[in-house]
């Protein structure tokens, strides 16, 4: 399902306009984009969490000419799906 799918589903389950649901989506998306950004993590209880990662420096391999290359350290966001969610996928 991407995002146009998701506004439609919503907005047929809702009532409302498709863009209004369009702005709420958004406005979720970046509520927590901007909050994992900041370093802090985000729970919906039951659905999961988002939140930054640090993934340390290391040695990589360049596959095409096999030469050895660093890999800075970064931080990346991940989801962790909540238990509900997980029994309900199960």
């Amino acid at each position: 399902m991407n995002k146009t799918q998701m506004v439609d589903h919503v907005a047929s389950k809702t009532g409302l306009t498709k863009k209004a649901v369009a702005d709420v989506l958004e406005a979720f998306m970046n509520g927590v984009m901007n909050t994992v950004k900041k370093g802090d993590s985000v729970t919906f209880t039951g659905f999961g969490t988002y939140k930054p990662s640090k993934r340390q420096a290391r040695t990589g391999r360049n596959p095409q000419t096999g030469a050895t290359i660093q890999i800075p350290a970064r931080t990346v966001p991940v989801f962790k799906a909540g238990k509900a969610f997980k029994e309900m996928v199960k």
